[in-house]
């Protein structure tokens, strides 16, 4: 069992006991932490939109939090079965005072959370976060009398608002698109996105087939777009001869490709193309955080703007969009963020814009990722005792290569000419990753195991 409170919202496993899983109990008490919080804000509004993934508890779970708020005297307006983006952009819709997505975001099914958003539809902040977690330890709820009672809407309209806002963003070349006549597999994995992503691209003019395309929750294969998870997307494009694959995360916030000859675009690279195709139409900023591939920084570059690092975190990213006023940003699992569209990682505009890119190139995917420069990366951690002094590891590695670039805002970046190698503690476990980068696959990994080795002589 786990349950994990972190900047990222309120998740953890099904069931246990109370304090240890993601139990019922847990779920009424962060809800209510969450509304007490937003009712202290003295909203202008006492309205709430919430949504869910296809996660085999997501009816338990909104049952209990649609209850929770309404003791509190909050109205709910229920998306259900919806995305990450979509209720984001819902929140401003419906003028709310926040939201809530049930979603785990791309971990097993046994797993559940509360996203909490405030009333611009982002993620709360951290000092948000923290003032949550002190109402949820203290317990310190009012709950409304009988009189009082909120109330509760199904709204089913924002798939399609959701849909043409995307169609109708300036940069989405739905006409390039439809005369190019896609034919795409689309790797649902059993949330969701069988639902939202096959209404886009039958919007756009693509023929789509979708695999895992039942909202059961019983994810066909672990949930996270990596390729070593995509082995089936891979195979399929192969063989039907599709011009392209995607896959998306069970809440529809992480997007990536797979090639028309099975290979992976590489999630690394969903950003990289579709700032490319911004970059090329807008002057302007970007950012991405630490642990993402130094190749947004050469498109940027090369189109005349500057590049930013952010922490990691989407909270992070669109701080640090909202202070450089980027015209595209994300992270590099395969989330875009496009601001003015909502500042929230969002697959469904990722699409769009790629595909518009690809419209317009009149490349094959194959051809368009060999336009953008190889990185490899080598992703990797090191299990802590929770009594180790990673600060003071930290501060030890920094003066051992302090004649390097280095930077300090989310754990240790230290960068070697082209390659870069990013230590930072973990939000959720005991544990050190160690991220490095490299034009070269064996260098990125010979970067990463002389830090750990680093690391290990000061345990």
């Amino acid at each position: 069992m786990a349950l994990i409170k972190s900047i990222s919202g309120i998740r953890g496993t099904i069931g246990g006991k109370p304090g240890e899983g993601l139990s019922p109990l847990d779920v009424v008490k962060f809800t209510a932490a969450y509304g007490t919080w937003l009712l202290r804000q003295q909203p202008t509004s006492k309205k709430i939109v919430i949504g869910r993934d296809g996660r085999i508890s997501g009816e338990m779970v909104k049952n209990l939090v649609v209850a929770t708020l309404n003791g509190l005297g909050l109205d709910v307006v229920d998306l259900d079965l919806s995305t990450t983006p979509t209720v984001e952009i819902a929140v401003k819709g419906e003028q709310a005072a926040g939201g809530i997505i049930l979603t785990a975001s791309h971990n097993p099914k046994e797993w559940n959370a509360l996203k909490l958003l405030n009333a611009e539809g982002e993620f709360i902040s951290g000092a948000d976060g923290a003032a949550l977690l002190e109402i949820a330890a203290s317990e310190d709820f009012n709950f409304a009398d009988v009189t009082k009672l909120g109330s509760y809407t199904r709204n089913d309209t924002y798939l399609q608002k959701h849909i043409a806002a995307v169609l109708a963003y300036p940069l989405t070349d739905v006409e390039a698109i439809k005369a190019r006549k896609f034919k795409v597999i689309l790797d649902a994995v059993n949330s969701t996105g069988a639902i939202y992503v096959p209404a886009l691209l039958q919007a756009l003019g693509v023929e789509v087939e979708v695999l895992f395309g039942e909202v059961n929750g019983r994810f066909s294969h672990n949930p996270e777009p990596l390729p070593e998870n995509l082995t089936a997307l891979s195979n399929a494009v192969n063989k039907t001869q599709a011009d392209l694959g995607i896959a998306v995360d069970p809440d529809v916030d992480r997007l990536c490709f797979v090639c028309e000859d099975g290979s992976m675009f590489g999630e690394e690279y969903t950003l990289v193309a579709v700032a490319d195709y911004v970059l090329g139409k807008r002057k302007g900023n970007t950012v991405s955080n630490l642990s993402s591939t130094r190749a947004l920084k050469d498109v940027t570059l090369r189109h005349g703007g500057e590049y930013f690092p952010a922490a990691v975190g989407e909270v992070n990213v669109v701080n640090k969009m909202k202070e450089v006023q980027a015209v595209i940003g994300g992270e590099g699992n395969g989330g875009i963020i496009v601001p003015d569209l909502h500042y929230g990682r969002d697959a469904l505009i990722g699409i769009a814009l790629f595909l518009s890119h690809l419209a317009q190139t009149k490349k094959s995917i194959s051809t368009l990722r060999r336009t953008y420069p190889d990185y490899f990366m080598s992703k990797n951690k090191i299990e802590l005792d929770k009594s180790v002094d990673v600060a003071a590891i930290f501060e030890e590695i920094k003066g051992k290569y302090k004649n390097q670039p280095q930077n300090t805002v989310d754990g240790l970046k230290i960068e070697f000419d082209t390659d870069w190698v990013h230590l930072r503690t973990s939000n959720t476990e005991p544990i050190i990753r160690i991220y490095a980068e490299s034009q070269n696959d064996t260098t990125a990994a010979n970067i990463a195991r002389k830090i750990m080795q680093d690391i290990k002589e000061l345990l």
